[in-house]
């Protein structure tokens, strides 16, 4: 079991990436990998961020990395854990899943 907790930072916008048709809002997809992982890796800490691209940034980093997206260097939602881009666009759940066993994390399903 893993024994340090990781960062997972969603960076997205209320609007639907227009590349991403179909795809779940950036909002969804963060409250969907929230109930995804807490159920593969239940009693396993980890700190999950949404950070609004639109919005107004305090953290010089996260800003950064709003601006690439805003300037179309990445699409959104954009999944970062532990600094290392894992997805974007359409986000699947078995590249997250690796990230985190790479951590340390055992799934528990």
């Amino acid at each position: 079991m893993t024994k340090n907790r990781v960062k997972i930072e969603i960076y997205g916008a209320d609007i639907v990436c227009a590349s991403c048709v179909n795809a779940p809002s950036s909002k969804d997809t963060y409250e969907w990998l929230q109930a995804a992982i807490t159920r593969k890796f239940p009693d396993q800490p980890f700190e999950i961020d949404y950070i609004d691209i639109e919005a107004d940034i305090q953290d010089v980093k996260q800003q950064q990395i709003a601006e690439q997206v805003l300037n179309d260097e990445y699409f959104y939602p954009l999944v970062i854990i532990d600094d290392e881009v894992i997805g974007e666009g359409y986000i699947q759940l078995k590249p997250v899943f690796n990230a985190l066993e790479k951590h340390g994390y055992v799934s528990q399903v």
